[in-house]
């Protein structure tokens, strides 16, 4: 064979890797299984009082149930980054729309605490998939000439998903019939709409199959990882003060406001993950070290308004400290993500996009629960007020990487 004939082949098949740039509707359209699975993430956080009611249980078990959300979702970013990147998306994709259309079931069905255990369970692993595989479906479809905007639509698609479960979940509840059932069958109905999407998904095929273990913790390439460690130190305390308002905030609303209203609860969520969602279009533009700072800094002032709303009784501060959290986990995400997109490559991107999110959920898991466990014995005051201390300090440290890793953010390093 000659060797003009096989440079011809070889051109043939990279372009069968790296297909003509789709549309920009399917960047849009491969957004949305992202989106419709993090509305089942948080579509809960209303309903948890009436559970709390028909079937007892603590502050501190509640958060053991949030908390095995995290547990799935680390569990199956161990995988599924890993076997996105070596089998393609949608083959981690589907199964995992799959679990979350059980998760629909059992949570619409749930009367005792080990099914909602479940429930969250199997919610989370479909999370871990679509922050690892669909993001960087995302990013595939966009192609490599639009990949700082694919990831600032991957990362919103995400929070918005965030946000607007609870609130649908709060109106649904409390304006139709069976309040823990309808909110779910009308989730399932969107992930049936997502099934369809990643069905005809314009997704590259991997370029060749992988070595090594399918299960490992997530990493980046070597001396990739003055990329990762930013965007880990500023997402992760960013996340971890969104879970902490996701778990517990109901509970301080009830305290401060006297009411189990479900929709004011699904509201706060909101507009918190709505301040996650609109300040990443804010500072798009802006460095990534600018970014991340300013990240680090949000979330840091996002606690102190934590600690004035529990002492001072005050509504207006723990509203504050929501959008707060919300903004820092916007900007230590888009940051983190935008970090991983301008420096890894595609057969590796989803492997990286889990890094960053096990970095972040990590302390997401474990500090709401410590938190809310501390509550049950010395109150909720100081279960916050220590929580927030504990993630004022993490937060500072998360600015300080930043500002002395600035060099190895810059365009063109790494």
């Amino acid at each position: 064979m000659s060797e003009s004939s096989i440079a011809v082949r070889g051109r043939r098949r990279a372009g069968a890797r790296h297909p003509r740039p789709a549309p920009a509707w399917w960047i849009w359209l491969a957004a949305w299984p992202v989106t419709a699975v993090f509305v089942l993430s948080n579509a809960a956080t209303p309903l948890y009082v009436l559970w709390q009611r028909d079937i007892g249980f603590s502050k501190g078990t509640l958060t053991v149930v949030f908390a095995f959300y995290i547990v799935g979702l680390l569990g199956s970013l161990l995988v599924s980054g890993v076997l996105s990147d070596q089998l393609g998306r949608r083959a981690v994709l589907l199964p995992a729309l799959g679990l979350a259309l059980a998760a629909c079931a059992i949570f619409a069905t749930a009367h005792s605490v080990a099914a909602l255990v479940v429930a969250r369970l199997f919610t989370g692993v479909a999370v871990g998939a679509v922050v690892s595989a669909g993001m960087a479906a995302v990013t595939d479809v966009a192609g490599p000439e639009r990949r700082r905007p694919a990831a600032l639509l991957a990362s919103c698609s995400m929070v918005f998903g965030a946000g607007l479960g609870p609130l649908l979940a709060g109106v649904l509840s409390e304006t139709v019939p069976g309040p823990t059932v309808t909110v779910f069958i009308v989730e399932a109905a969107l992930l049936v709409t997502a099934v369809l999407a990643v069905s005809r998904m314009p997704v590259p095929r991997p370029a060749a199959p992988g070595s090594g273990a399918w299960v490992r913790v997530p990493r980046v390439p070597r001396g990739a990882g003055a990329r990762l460690v930013p965007g880990i130190a500023v997402f992760a305390p960013g996340i971890t003060a969104t879970s902490f308002v996701l778990s517990l905030g109901p509970s301080l609303l009830s305290a401060l406001l006297g009411t189990t209203s479900r929709i004011v609860a699904g509201a706060m969520a909101f507009v918190m993950f709505l301040a996650a969602t609109g300040i990443q279009f804010a500072v798009q533009r802006l460095d990534r070290h600018v970014i991340l700072t300013a990240g680090a800094a949000s979330t840091t002032a996002s606690m102190v308004a934590l600690v004035v709303a529990v002492h001072a009784s005050s509504v207006a501060a723990l509203i504050a400290s929501a959008l707060l959290a919300g903004a820092g986990q916007g900007m230590g995400q888009l940051g983190g993500l935008s970090l991983l997109n301008s420096a890894i490559p595609p057969r590796r991107l989803a492997e990286a996009n889990a890094a960053l999110n096990v970095g972040g959920y990590l302390p997401a898991g474990a500090l709401p629960v410590a938190a809310g466990y501390l509550s049950d014995a010395a109150g909720l005051t100081t279960g916050a007020t220590v929580f927030g201390s504990v993630l004022t300090g993490l937060a500072v440290i998360g600015g300080i990487v930043v500002l002395t890793g600035r060099r190895a953010m810059a365009p063109g390093s790494g």
